[in-house]
């Protein structure tokens, strides 16, 4: 039972461990593009460096159950990298420089909606509206709408006051901001196309895992294409050779760090969870990233907290947990009317025993 018990939660574990290492790559990528490091770049560099380091350890972990790769399954991952890799990731960027990261953040979190929405057309999730999983369900979805809505829409004031000079900057913010309405409106439809290809991204890796169980190949080999569809984006809106010459060592470092980690050994525990419980359920982690990276830049960082962003993550964490609970309701309810099914079939198997024995002795 105790065995049992810890395999359920290991999905949950493994999650909460993915999401703050994304928290502290979104920082340290925050940092990067405000010193003038281009985007393209930045992607194609962490995602080739994500490559090499899973590639030795695909080839030696996975090398005695790994299937043939055929060439469906390649343009399977090809598609995943345009999906998770390289297309999410430049429209993210793109809209973090032309809006702002708690903006952006707040996109990220109506991923598990829009992924569970776009999930029931396909099957792979199902909404019973006569229990109570299923109502729950519909009211966590709700729920996270609006605590999205509220991110958005209602900044207020800062409970945290680092520095002094903040009335001005914040003036120079607003001022900035309303001679830029266009490249707002720009990075508003980059994070909305990100938000969809990143959401359609975990319905695709529910299909690659049934054809080719193998994270650490799969994200290997998606990471490889990404990092080749990214460089001709990168070549494609810009010439300049001096952009891809690393400058200082946050630069390295980030490159490191969201390589190996952030798109490495994260894509893979993605997969896996993907695998054992489902795009949706993976999805809902994702409000996590926002929470843990305040909680680093908070203290450490002296980034403002405003009460939107407050009551908005909480509206948000909230609705994750109302999901979260509903869709273990049906797994319960579902593998209850399994076990129901199988003793019924027995009940029957051991009903028919003994006329069979009677009708044996009579032919005697």
């Amino acid at each position: 039972m105790m065995k049992m018990s810890f395999e359920e939660w290991k999905p949950f574990a493994a999650m909460v461990v993915i999401d703050f290492a994304f928290a502290v790559v979104n920082i340290l990528l925050k940092k990067v593009l405000q010193d003038g490091m281009n985007p393209s770049v930045l992607i194609t560099y962490r995602l080739a460096v994500s490559c090499v380091f899973l590639a030795p350890i695909a080839f030696f972990w996975e090398r005695n159950g790994r299937p043939k790769l055929t060439l469906k399954i390649l343009c399977y991952l090809f598609l995943s990298a345009l999906l998770g890799s390289s297309l999410t990731q430049y429209f993210y960027l793109l809209g973090i420089q032309d809006t702002s990261a708690t903006f952006a953040c707040a996109f990220i979190n109506m991923v598990p909606v829009v992924t569970f929405i776009m999930a029931l057309p396909f099957r792979l999730e199902t909404v019973n509206i006569k229990c109570n999983g299923g109502r729950a369900k519909i009211l966590g979805t709700l729920v996270c709408i609006g605590g999205a809505l509220l991110l958005t829409m209602y900044k207020g004031e800062p409970l945290f006051n680092y520095s002094r000079s903040e009335p001005e900057t914040a003036r120079h913010m607003v001022s900035a901001q309303r001679n830029n309405r266009e490249r707002w409106t720009t990075g508003v439809i980059a994070l909305i196309v990100g938000t969809l290809l990143w959401s359609s991204w975990f319905l695709l890796q529910s299909k690659i895992g049934k054809k080719y169980p193998c994270q650490y190949s799969s994200t290997a080999i998606m990471t490889f294409f990404g990092a080749i569809q990214s460089a001709v984006l990168s070549l494609s809106t810009t010439q300049k050779l001096s952009m891809w010459v690393l400058k200082g060592n946050m630069q390295i470092l980030t490159v490191l760090f969201s390589g190996a980690v952030g798109s490495g050994m994260c894509f893979v525990g993605l997969s896996w969870c993907v695998k054992k419980k489902g795009p949706v359920f993976t999805a809902s982690f994702s409000p996590l990233v926002q929470t843990m990276a305040a909680m680093i830049e908070i203290p450490f960082l002296h980034e403002p907290l405003h009460l939107g962003s407050l009551m908005g993550s909480i509206l948000v964490m909230v609705g994750l947990y109302i999901l979260l609970w509903g869709k273990s309701m049906e797994t319960l309810n579902q593998n209850q009317e399994t076990v129901t099914k199988l003793y019924q079939e027995d009940g029957e198997i051991m009903g028919q025993e003994p006329q069979t024995q009677r009708i044996i002795v009579s032919k005697d």
